[in-house]
Protein backbone atom coordinates (compact mmCIF):
# COMPACT_ATOMS: atom_id res chain seq x y z
CA UNK A 1 0.00 0.00 0.00
CA UNK A 2 2.57 2.52 1.14
CA UNK A 3 4.50 2.07 -2.59
CA UNK A 4 0.80 2.79 -4.03
CA UNK A 5 0.57 5.57 -2.23
CA UNK A 6 3.73 6.95 -3.34
CA UNK A 7 3.32 5.72 -6.63
CA UNK A 8 0.47 8.21 -6.57
CA UNK A 9 1.80 10.99 -4.98
CA UNK A 10 4.68 11.09 -7.54
CA UNK A 11 2.44 10.96 -10.52
CA UNK A 12 0.52 13.55 -9.39
CA UNK A 13 3.90 15.87 -8.78
CA UNK A 14 4.80 15.17 -12.32
CA UNK A 15 1.48 16.34 -13.42
CA UNK A 16 1.69 19.24 -11.04
CA UNK A 17 4.92 19.95 -12.70
CA UNK A 18 4.77 19.11 -16.12
CA UNK A 19 4.32 22.74 -17.42
CA UNK A 20 7.80 24.62 -15.05
CA UNK A 21 9.65 21.42 -16.66
CA UNK A 22 8.66 21.80 -20.42
CA UNK A 23 8.82 25.32 -20.78
CA UNK A 24 12.50 24.96 -18.85
CA UNK A 25 13.45 22.23 -21.22
CA UNK A 26 12.53 23.93 -24.06
CA UNK A 27 14.18 26.68 -23.06
CA UNK A 28 17.55 24.84 -22.04
CA UNK A 29 17.15 23.49 -25.88
CA UNK A 30 17.06 27.05 -27.02
CA UNK A 31 18.81 28.91 -24.62
CA UNK A 32 20.28 32.14 -26.16
CA UNK A 33 18.96 31.51 -29.61
CA UNK A 34 15.73 32.35 -31.29
CA UNK A 35 13.37 30.77 -34.04
CA UNK A 36 12.90 32.22 -37.16
CA UNK A 37 10.76 35.15 -36.64
CA UNK A 38 9.64 33.49 -33.58
CA UNK A 39 11.47 34.47 -30.65
CA UNK A 40 11.75 32.18 -27.43
CA UNK A 41 12.36 33.84 -24.12
CA UNK A 42 15.74 35.10 -24.20
CA UNK A 43 18.31 33.30 -21.16
CA UNK A 44 21.63 34.00 -20.17
CA UNK A 45 24.31 31.89 -21.91
CA UNK A 46 25.66 30.90 -17.95
CA UNK A 47 23.38 28.83 -15.44
CA UNK A 48 21.43 30.76 -13.18
CA UNK A 49 21.73 30.22 -9.23
CA UNK A 50 19.81 31.25 -6.67
CA UNK A 51 21.92 34.57 -6.34
CA UNK A 52 21.98 35.50 -9.61
CA UNK A 53 18.04 35.52 -9.75
CA UNK A 54 17.50 37.84 -7.10
CA UNK A 55 20.01 39.74 -8.34
CA UNK A 56 20.00 40.67 -11.94
CA UNK A 57 22.82 42.50 -13.81
CA UNK A 58 22.35 45.26 -15.95
CA UNK A 59 23.83 43.57 -19.19
CA UNK A 60 21.03 40.36 -18.87
CA UNK A 61 19.74 40.19 -22.10
CA UNK A 62 16.28 41.93 -22.38
CA UNK A 63 13.55 41.27 -24.56
CA UNK A 64 11.06 43.46 -26.44
CA UNK A 65 10.46 46.30 -23.73
CA UNK A 66 10.40 49.81 -24.63
CA UNK A 67 10.61 51.20 -21.11
CA UNK A 68 9.33 48.68 -18.52
CA UNK A 69 12.34 48.41 -15.60
CA UNK A 70 12.96 45.14 -14.90
CA UNK A 71 11.23 41.63 -14.63
CA UNK A 72 8.71 41.15 -11.63
CA UNK A 73 9.24 38.99 -8.59
CA UNK A 74 6.66 36.36 -10.82
CA UNK A 75 8.93 36.00 -13.78
CA UNK A 76 11.85 35.55 -11.21
CA UNK A 77 10.75 32.70 -9.39
CA UNK A 78 9.00 31.20 -12.23
CA UNK A 79 12.62 31.03 -13.58
CA UNK A 80 13.84 29.82 -10.26
CA UNK A 81 11.04 27.21 -10.12
CA UNK A 82 11.88 26.01 -14.00
CA UNK A 83 16.37 26.05 -13.35
CA UNK A 84 15.36 23.12 -10.60
CA UNK A 85 13.08 21.24 -12.94
CA UNK A 86 14.85 17.88 -13.78
CA UNK A 87 12.27 16.46 -16.18
CA UNK A 88 12.56 15.98 -20.38
CA UNK A 89 10.41 17.36 -22.96
CA UNK A 90 7.51 15.13 -23.54
CA UNK A 91 7.85 15.53 -27.17
CA UNK A 92 11.62 14.15 -27.99
CA UNK A 93 11.52 14.27 -31.55
CA UNK A 94 9.78 18.13 -31.54
CA UNK A 95 12.54 19.23 -29.17
CA UNK A 96 14.98 17.73 -31.09
CA UNK A 97 13.88 19.30 -34.18
CA UNK A 98 13.61 22.89 -32.78
CA UNK A 99 16.82 22.34 -31.57
CA UNK A 100 18.52 21.25 -34.53
CA UNK A 101 16.88 24.17 -36.54
CA UNK A 102 19.52 26.35 -34.88
CA UNK A 103 22.55 28.19 -35.94
CA UNK A 104 25.28 27.78 -34.68
CA UNK A 105 26.16 30.20 -31.60
CA UNK A 106 29.31 28.49 -30.26
CA UNK A 107 31.48 31.80 -31.35
CA UNK A 108 29.11 33.86 -31.17
CA UNK A 109 30.67 36.69 -29.04
CA UNK A 110 29.42 37.04 -24.86
CA UNK A 111 28.32 40.71 -25.11
CA UNK A 112 26.41 41.40 -28.10
CA UNK A 113 25.80 44.88 -28.64
CA UNK A 114 22.40 46.38 -27.57
CA UNK A 115 20.32 49.12 -28.84
CA UNK A 116 20.02 51.62 -26.13
CA UNK A 117 16.43 50.81 -25.19
CA UNK A 118 17.17 47.74 -24.79
CA UNK A 119 14.19 46.50 -26.79
CA UNK A 120 14.27 43.03 -29.32
CA UNK A 121 11.83 45.35 -31.68
CA UNK A 122 14.56 47.73 -32.03
CA UNK A 123 17.75 46.28 -32.26
CA UNK A 124 19.76 47.33 -35.32
CA UNK A 125 19.99 44.54 -36.51
CA UNK A 126 16.30 43.55 -36.64
CA UNK A 127 15.84 47.09 -37.50
CA UNK A 128 17.89 47.20 -40.82
CA UNK A 129 15.90 43.36 -41.69
CA UNK A 130 12.60 45.41 -41.58
CA UNK A 131 14.41 48.64 -43.57
CA UNK A 132 15.42 46.34 -46.32
CA UNK A 133 12.06 44.43 -46.60
CA UNK A 134 10.25 47.55 -46.89
CA UNK A 135 12.49 49.37 -49.04
CA UNK A 136 12.09 46.77 -51.81
CA UNK A 137 10.17 47.26 -55.26
CA UNK A 138 7.54 43.92 -53.85
CA UNK A 139 7.50 43.20 -49.88
CA UNK A 140 7.55 39.67 -49.08
CA UNK A 141 4.49 39.15 -47.03
CA UNK A 142 5.92 35.78 -45.56
CA UNK A 143 9.17 37.24 -44.55
CA UNK A 144 7.68 40.59 -43.06
CA UNK A 145 5.25 37.68 -41.13
CA UNK A 146 8.25 36.06 -39.67
CA UNK A 147 9.99 39.47 -38.62
CA UNK A 148 6.99 40.52 -36.81
CA UNK A 149 5.86 37.96 -35.11
CA UNK A 150 8.72 38.72 -32.73
CA UNK A 151 7.50 42.55 -32.44
CA UNK A 152 7.65 45.44 -34.89
CA UNK A 153 9.98 48.53 -34.20
CA UNK A 154 7.12 51.64 -33.36
CA UNK A 155 7.57 53.76 -35.79
CA UNK A 156 7.15 51.43 -38.33
CA UNK A 157 4.64 49.76 -37.34
CA UNK A 158 1.59 51.86 -39.16
CA UNK A 159 3.23 50.73 -42.51
CA UNK A 160 3.91 46.93 -41.72
CA UNK A 161 0.35 46.65 -40.39
CA UNK A 162 -1.23 47.94 -43.33
CA UNK A 163 0.76 45.25 -45.31
CA UNK A 164 0.03 42.64 -42.86
CA UNK A 165 -3.26 42.56 -43.22
CA UNK A 166 -3.49 43.18 -46.91
CA UNK A 167 -5.32 46.84 -46.78
CA UNK A 168 -2.00 48.06 -48.49
CA UNK A 169 -0.69 45.98 -51.29
CA UNK A 170 2.86 44.69 -50.99
CA UNK A 171 4.05 46.14 -54.54
CA UNK A 172 5.37 49.55 -53.49
CA UNK A 173 4.58 51.40 -56.49
CA UNK A 174 0.99 50.98 -56.11
CA UNK A 175 0.50 51.65 -52.66
CA UNK A 176 0.27 55.01 -52.11
CA UNK A 177 -2.42 54.98 -55.17
CA UNK A 178 -4.82 52.34 -53.37
CA UNK A 179 -4.30 53.91 -50.06
CA UNK A 180 -5.70 57.33 -51.30
CA UNK A 181 -8.44 55.43 -53.29
CA UNK A 182 -9.21 53.69 -50.09
CA UNK A 183 -9.49 56.37 -47.89
CA UNK A 184 -11.98 58.18 -50.45
CA UNK A 185 -14.77 55.29 -50.18
CA UNK A 186 -14.42 55.47 -46.50
CA UNK A 187 -15.64 59.01 -46.80
CA UNK A 188 -18.08 58.51 -49.28
CA UNK A 189 -19.70 55.35 -46.91
CA UNK A 190 -19.88 58.02 -43.84
CA UNK A 191 -21.45 60.21 -46.05
CA UNK A 192 -24.07 57.74 -46.95
CA UNK A 193 -24.32 55.77 -43.85
CA UNK A 194 -23.58 58.61 -40.98
CA UNK A 195 -23.80 61.54 -42.25
CA UNK A 196 -27.70 60.86 -42.10
CA UNK A 197 -30.45 62.39 -40.37
CA UNK A 198 -32.28 59.57 -37.87
CA UNK A 199 -35.38 59.78 -40.09
CA UNK A 200 -33.28 57.95 -42.75
CA UNK A 201 -32.57 55.49 -40.70
CA UNK A 202 -34.34 52.10 -39.90
CA UNK A 203 -35.63 51.98 -36.33
CA UNK A 204 -32.88 49.32 -36.05
CA UNK A 205 -30.34 51.23 -37.45
CA UNK A 206 -31.44 53.96 -34.70
CA UNK A 207 -30.68 51.32 -31.53
CA UNK A 208 -27.82 50.45 -32.93
CA UNK A 209 -26.03 53.40 -33.43
CA UNK A 210 -27.58 54.32 -29.51
CA UNK A 211 -26.07 51.05 -28.42
CA UNK A 212 -22.04 52.44 -30.29
CA UNK A 213 -22.81 55.73 -28.70
CA UNK A 214 -22.94 54.30 -25.14
CA UNK A 215 -20.49 51.74 -25.56
CA UNK A 216 -17.93 54.45 -27.14
CA UNK A 217 -16.91 55.89 -23.43
CA UNK A 218 -16.47 53.02 -21.76
CA UNK A 219 -13.93 51.93 -23.97
CA UNK A 220 -10.72 51.67 -22.55
CA UNK A 221 -11.54 53.60 -19.87
CA UNK A 222 -8.39 53.93 -17.67
CA UNK A 223 -6.24 55.63 -20.83
CA UNK A 224 -7.30 59.13 -21.24
CA UNK A 225 -6.78 59.82 -24.48
CA UNK A 226 -9.91 57.72 -24.95
CA UNK A 227 -11.87 60.40 -23.33
CA UNK A 228 -11.39 63.00 -25.68
CA UNK A 229 -14.77 63.94 -26.95
CA UNK A 230 -13.49 63.66 -30.78
CA UNK A 231 -11.30 60.74 -30.41
CA UNK A 232 -15.20 58.87 -29.50
CA UNK A 233 -17.08 60.46 -32.52
CA UNK A 234 -14.04 59.07 -35.03
CA UNK A 235 -14.62 55.61 -33.40
CA UNK A 236 -18.40 56.06 -33.15
CA UNK A 237 -18.32 56.69 -37.30
CA UNK A 238 -16.02 54.04 -37.76
CA UNK A 239 -17.95 51.54 -35.56
CA UNK A 240 -21.34 52.58 -37.29
CA UNK A 241 -19.98 52.75 -40.64
CA UNK A 242 -18.46 48.98 -40.52
CA UNK A 243 -21.80 47.80 -38.66
CA UNK A 244 -23.66 48.90 -41.53
CA UNK A 245 -21.55 47.74 -44.22
CA UNK A 246 -21.70 44.19 -42.49
CA UNK A 247 -25.21 43.21 -41.57
CA UNK A 248 -24.17 39.57 -40.91
CA UNK A 249 -23.24 40.38 -37.91
CA UNK A 250 -23.83 44.11 -37.28
CA UNK A 251 -22.55 45.74 -34.40
CA UNK A 252 -21.43 43.72 -31.35
CA UNK A 253 -20.08 44.85 -27.62
CA UNK A 254 -16.38 44.30 -28.53
CA UNK A 255 -15.97 45.07 -31.60
CA UNK A 256 -15.44 48.56 -30.05
CA UNK A 257 -12.16 47.53 -28.13
CA UNK A 258 -10.51 46.06 -31.41
CA UNK A 259 -10.83 49.43 -33.04
CA UNK A 260 -8.61 51.00 -30.16
CA UNK A 261 -5.45 49.48 -31.44
CA UNK A 262 -5.58 50.74 -34.37
CA UNK A 263 -6.42 54.24 -33.59
CA UNK A 264 -3.14 54.55 -31.62
CA UNK A 265 -1.01 53.11 -34.33
CA UNK A 266 -2.05 55.28 -36.93
CA UNK A 267 -2.36 58.30 -35.06
CA UNK A 268 1.18 57.45 -33.90
CA UNK A 269 1.99 58.55 -37.19
CA UNK A 270 0.86 62.37 -36.76
CA UNK A 271 0.95 62.82 -32.72
CA UNK A 272 4.47 62.31 -30.80
CA UNK A 273 5.65 61.38 -27.54
CA UNK A 274 3.63 59.55 -25.04
CA UNK A 275 -0.05 58.87 -25.53
CA UNK A 276 -0.64 60.58 -22.26
CA UNK A 277 0.29 63.71 -23.53
CA UNK A 278 -2.07 63.36 -27.21
CA UNK A 279 -4.87 65.02 -28.22
CA UNK A 280 -6.53 64.71 -31.44
CA UNK A 281 -8.11 68.60 -31.43
CA UNK A 282 -5.41 70.14 -33.25
CA UNK A 283 -5.05 67.35 -36.77
CA UNK A 284 -5.95 68.50 -39.45
CA UNK A 285 -10.04 66.97 -40.75
CA UNK A 286 -7.92 65.39 -43.76
CA UNK A 287 -5.83 63.92 -40.98
CA UNK A 288 -8.27 62.43 -38.68
CA UNK A 289 -10.48 61.52 -41.68
CA UNK A 290 -7.24 59.12 -42.89
CA UNK A 291 -7.06 57.55 -39.74
CA UNK A 292 -10.41 56.71 -39.47
CA UNK A 293 -10.30 55.31 -42.94
CA UNK A 294 -6.96 52.82 -42.62
CA UNK A 295 -8.94 51.61 -39.14
CA UNK A 296 -12.21 51.06 -40.83
CA UNK A 297 -10.34 49.11 -43.19
CA UNK A 298 -7.51 47.30 -40.87
CA UNK A 299 -10.60 46.88 -38.80
CA UNK A 300 -12.82 44.84 -42.08
CA UNK A 301 -9.67 43.15 -42.81
CA UNK A 302 -8.98 41.54 -39.52
CA UNK A 303 -12.83 40.49 -39.10
CA UNK A 304 -12.59 38.94 -42.30
CA UNK A 305 -10.54 35.91 -41.05
CA UNK A 306 -13.26 35.60 -38.24
CA UNK A 307 -16.29 35.96 -39.40
CA UNK A 308 -18.10 33.67 -37.18
CA UNK A 309 -17.02 35.58 -34.02
CA UNK A 310 -19.69 38.13 -34.75
CA UNK A 311 -22.64 36.58 -35.79
CA UNK A 312 -25.42 35.28 -34.29
CA UNK A 313 -25.16 33.21 -31.11
CA UNK A 314 -21.19 33.63 -32.13
CA UNK A 315 -20.37 30.16 -32.77
CA UNK A 316 -17.08 30.97 -33.55
CA UNK A 317 -15.88 32.10 -30.08
CA UNK A 318 -17.85 29.32 -28.54
CA UNK A 319 -16.01 26.94 -30.39
CA UNK A 320 -12.81 28.57 -29.82
CA UNK A 321 -13.86 28.18 -25.91
CA UNK A 322 -14.53 24.59 -25.72
CA UNK A 323 -10.94 23.91 -27.70
CA UNK A 324 -9.24 26.34 -25.24
CA UNK A 325 -10.54 23.76 -22.44
CA UNK A 326 -9.27 20.89 -24.20
CA UNK A 327 -6.09 21.88 -24.19
CA UNK A 328 -5.39 23.20 -20.80
CA UNK A 329 -6.71 19.62 -19.56
CA UNK A 330 -4.03 18.54 -22.20
CA UNK A 331 -1.69 20.69 -20.67
CA UNK A 332 -1.92 21.11 -17.11
CA UNK A 333 -4.79 18.76 -15.46
CA UNK A 334 -4.65 19.64 -12.15
CA UNK A 335 -5.99 22.95 -13.00
CA UNK A 336 -8.22 21.72 -15.46
CA UNK A 337 -9.33 19.10 -12.76
CA UNK A 338 -9.94 21.38 -9.89
CA UNK A 339 -11.99 24.24 -12.15
CA UNK A 340 -14.32 21.26 -13.36
CA UNK A 341 -14.89 19.78 -9.87
CA UNK A 342 -15.19 23.75 -8.89
CA UNK A 343 -18.35 23.76 -11.50
CA UNK A 344 -16.56 26.77 -13.34
CA UNK A 345 -17.75 26.87 -17.13
CA UNK A 346 -14.62 28.45 -19.79
CA UNK A 347 -17.33 30.56 -21.16
CA UNK A 348 -18.05 32.39 -17.72
CA UNK A 349 -14.35 34.02 -18.52
CA UNK A 350 -12.77 32.97 -21.86
CA UNK A 351 -15.69 34.21 -23.92
CA UNK A 352 -14.77 37.81 -23.20
CA UNK A 353 -11.10 36.90 -23.87
CA UNK A 354 -12.16 36.17 -27.15
CA UNK A 355 -14.44 38.60 -27.60
CA UNK A 356 -11.87 41.48 -26.74
CA UNK A 357 -8.79 39.50 -28.08
CA UNK A 358 -7.55 40.21 -24.65
CA UNK A 359 -7.42 43.92 -24.90
CA UNK A 360 -9.23 43.83 -21.49
CA UNK A 361 -7.00 41.90 -19.48
CA UNK A 362 -3.60 43.30 -19.97
CA UNK A 363 -2.44 46.97 -19.60
CA UNK A 364 -3.06 48.96 -23.08
CA UNK A 365 0.72 50.00 -23.10
CA UNK A 366 1.25 46.39 -24.27
CA UNK A 367 -1.32 45.82 -26.37
CA UNK A 368 0.28 47.04 -29.55
CA UNK A 369 2.91 44.51 -28.95
CA UNK A 370 0.72 41.76 -28.53
CA UNK A 371 -1.08 42.39 -32.04
CA UNK A 372 2.08 42.51 -34.11
CA UNK A 373 2.34 38.86 -33.18
CA UNK A 374 -1.69 38.92 -33.76
CA UNK A 375 -1.13 40.15 -36.60
CA UNK A 376 1.84 38.01 -37.92
CA UNK A 377 -0.41 34.49 -37.90
CA UNK A 378 -2.69 36.41 -40.27
CA UNK A 379 -4.94 33.71 -41.09
CA UNK A 380 -3.90 31.03 -38.47
CA UNK A 381 -4.66 33.67 -36.13
CA UNK A 382 -8.19 32.30 -34.77
CA UNK A 383 -6.54 29.18 -34.24
CA UNK A 384 -3.18 30.49 -32.50
CA UNK A 385 -5.31 32.36 -29.94
CA UNK A 386 -6.38 29.11 -28.53
CA UNK A 387 -2.51 28.44 -27.12
CA UNK A 388 -1.82 32.39 -26.60
CA UNK A 389 -5.26 32.15 -24.33
CA UNK A 390 -4.28 28.49 -22.34
CA UNK A 391 -0.79 30.61 -21.60
CA UNK A 392 -2.35 33.58 -19.99
CA UNK A 393 -4.61 31.46 -18.05
CA UNK A 394 -1.64 29.08 -16.59
CA UNK A 395 0.36 31.91 -15.90
CA UNK A 396 -1.60 31.66 -12.67
CA UNK A 397 -1.91 27.45 -12.28
CA UNK A 398 -0.68 27.62 -8.74
CA UNK A 399 -3.29 30.11 -7.45
CA UNK A 400 -6.14 28.26 -9.53
CA UNK A 401 -5.69 25.33 -8.02
CA UNK A 402 -5.93 27.22 -4.47
CA UNK A 403 -9.40 29.12 -5.00
CA UNK A 404 -13.18 27.95 -4.96
CA UNK A 405 -15.93 28.76 -7.66
CA UNK A 406 -16.41 32.26 -6.26
CA UNK A 407 -12.54 32.99 -5.58
CA UNK A 408 -11.90 32.06 -9.22
CA UNK A 409 -14.94 34.10 -10.86
CA UNK A 410 -13.22 36.87 -8.86
CA UNK A 411 -9.84 36.49 -9.95
CA UNK A 412 -10.13 35.68 -13.41
CA UNK A 413 -12.23 38.69 -13.89
CA UNK A 414 -9.79 40.99 -12.06
CA UNK A 415 -6.33 39.42 -13.07
CA UNK A 416 -3.06 40.67 -11.32
CA UNK A 417 -2.07 41.82 -14.65
CA UNK A 418 -1.64 45.97 -14.08
CA UNK A 419 2.04 46.11 -13.35
CA UNK A 420 2.97 43.45 -16.09
CA UNK A 421 5.52 44.38 -18.09
CA UNK A 422 7.15 43.52 -21.72
CA UNK A 423 8.69 41.05 -19.69
CA UNK A 424 5.59 38.82 -18.53
CA UNK A 425 3.85 39.12 -22.58
CA UNK A 426 6.86 37.80 -24.08
CA UNK A 427 6.84 34.65 -21.41
CA UNK A 428 3.21 34.12 -22.52
CA UNK A 429 3.72 34.41 -26.22
CA UNK A 430 6.80 31.88 -25.80
CA UNK A 431 4.96 29.02 -23.80
CA UNK A 432 1.71 30.01 -26.78
CA UNK A 433 4.79 29.42 -29.66
CA UNK A 434 6.25 26.35 -27.61
CA UNK A 435 2.75 24.44 -27.10
CA UNK A 436 1.29 25.42 -30.53
CA UNK A 437 4.87 23.28 -31.88
CA UNK A 438 4.24 20.61 -29.79
CA UNK A 439 0.86 19.80 -29.82
CA UNK A 440 -0.45 21.69 -33.16
CA UNK A 441 0.02 18.11 -35.27
CA UNK A 442 -1.64 15.86 -32.93
CA UNK A 443 -5.29 17.65 -33.50
CA UNK A 444 -6.94 14.95 -31.78
CA UNK A 445 -6.48 16.46 -28.57
CA UNK A 446 -8.62 19.74 -29.73
CA UNK A 447 -11.15 17.95 -31.59
CA UNK A 448 -14.33 19.27 -31.68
Amino acid sequence: MKNNSSSSSNHIASLDSRFNQTLRNVQELLKGRSFPGKVLLTRRSDPLDSSSVQERSPDDERSFSDNDTGPSDRIDKSVEEEDEGTGKPNNTATANKLKSSKPNTENTPKEVPKSTMGARATDSARVMKFTKELSGPTVILETLRELSWSGIPPYMRPTIWRLLLGYAPPNSDRREGVLKRKRLEYLDCVSQYYDIPDTERSDDEINMLRQIAVDCPRTVPDVSFFQEEQVQKSLERILYTWAIRHPASGYVQGINDLVTPFLVVFLSEYLEGSMDNWSIINLSPEKISNVEADCYWCLSKLLDGMQDHYTFAQPGIQRLVFKLKELVRRIDEPVSRHMEEQGLEFLQFAFRWFNCLLIREIPFNLVTRLWDTYLAEGDALPDFLVYIFASFLLTWSDTLQKLDFQELVMFLQHLPTHNWTHQELEMVLSRAYMWHTMFNSSPSHLAS
